[in-house]
């Protein structure tokens, strides 16, 4: 007989309705990040993206960077940090815990590489892979110690920024991510994989924020204050559009500073502000949640707020359908749009394909189909035993 391991995973009716409103809202994000690295043929300027000179396309590269770039990532990483506590707290009385936990975190280094060998060399999965098994080393560590290194993480996080975006401004050659420039498709999947293995040098704030996820996830968010969640949905994202500020001017082309150093410090603010954005952002959704279910209860969320669930549920499968898009209608080897889209109109195809893939997840929720992805990644983490 064939029977489940002792930790299972967690059933449609135990899910809570923040962690999945807030993965389903932020993939939009994610959608408007990931386009603009698609864009080629044209000078490129702050962070790598395409210097704009119509007015609309540059207001939009300025809001991109402000509220978006580096925003995103950093909130997915505080809520694999509290998905990591929440199983943790389950079976902490056996090593089964750590078990999962580490297949979970190794499965997703493949699915990561899978992924961005194919498709994206941007990909994020591998790098939450490899944070969560940085993670398993840190479950007994006390709560006040989790906060005090993912504040020093801060300072290599600040350092590497200026070294991994310190690129010449006005330069026609991309200095990182060829392969999204590269017309033959043989050579573009060579380059992939030693791009993706480059990623993690760029996304080294999602430690700090995953970190404090942890933290957040032993007091289980519906136990956090009304009054702490408060304080961080406001602080959080203003703080990171203050930091995001002169590098969104001068992506928009409103400011332009030759000083390296400047750039420099910009581009550390940049970072470190987005990091304080990502958990702000997941505050604010946290609170927005914690209302609907003490006003309106599972049965009568709505049905936006039932599709935005959904597609959280699904958010790997949502991730990598955004991805498949994105290569059949930007990649120069491919339809090419992303030579000849400026901005804005990325930013309009990007929230495109994340409503297609939100409606996407909300037709596989009535039919009661779980997302491909995340089927996969659980069986291949919670596995049977006979």
């Amino acid at each position: 007989m064939v029977v489940a391991l002792g930790l299972r995973p967690v059933g449609e009716g135990e899910r809570q309705l923040a962690p999945d409103l807030a993965r389903g809202v932020m993939l939009a994000l994610i959608a408007v990040a990931n386009s603009a690295i698609y864009l080629y043929g044209r000078p490129y300027g702050v962070r790598q993206h395409i210097i704009e000179h119509g007015l609309l396309d540059r207001v939009t590269a300025a809001l991109n960077m402000t509220f978006v770039d580096g925003r995103a990532y950093p909130m997915f990483a505080a809520l694999l940090g509290y998905g990591v506590a929440r199983i943790w707290a389950r079976r902490r009385d056996d090593d089964e815990g750590r078990r999962v936990l580490r297949r979970r975190s190794a499965w997703l280094i493949a699915f990561g590489a899978v992924h961005a060998t194919l498709l994206f060399s941007g990909d994020v999965l591998g790098v939450y892979g490899l944070l969560g098994l940085v993670l398993c080393r840190l479950l007994r560590v006390r709560d006040r110690t989790l906060l005090i290194i993912a504040g020093a993480w801060l300072v290599p996080v600040a350092l590497a920024s200026t070294l991994a975006y310190s690129t010449p401004y006005g330069t026609n050659e991309r200095t990182y991510f060829w392969s999204f420039a590269v017309e033959d498709p043989v050579t573009a999947l060579l380059l992939r994989p030693m791009e993706w293995l480059m990623t993690p040098v760029g996304m080294l704030g999602v430690g700090s924020a995953a970190l404090v996820g942890m933290w957040a996830g032993r007091r289980d968010l519906p136990a956090v204050p009304d009054r702490l969640l408060r304080r961080a949905a406001l602080w959080g994202p203003l703080v990171a559009v203050l930091g995001g500020l002169p590098v969104g001017l001068n992506a928009g082309g409103f400011v332009h500073t030759d000083a390296a150093a400047a750039m420099a410090a910009f581009n550390a603010l940049h970072i470190v502000s987005g990091i304080a954005g990502g958990l702000g952002y997941a505050a604010l959704i946290a609170l927005i949640a914690q209302r609907i279910e003490t006003r309106a209860g599972t049965a009568r969320r709505g049905p936006l707020v039932t599709a935005l669930a959904a597609c959280g549920q699904r958010s790997m499968t949502c991730y990598l359908m955004q991805s498949v898009i994105f290569v059949a209608l930007l990649a120069p080897y491919t339809l090419g749009l992303g030579g000849r889209l400026g901005s804005a109109a990325t930013v309009a195809l990007a929230i495109g394909t994340w409503g297609a893939t939100v409606v996407a997840a909300e037709f596989m929720r009535r039919g009661g189909v779980r997302g491909p992805a995340e089927t996969l990644l659980r069986r291949l983490t919670y596995p049977r035993r006979r």
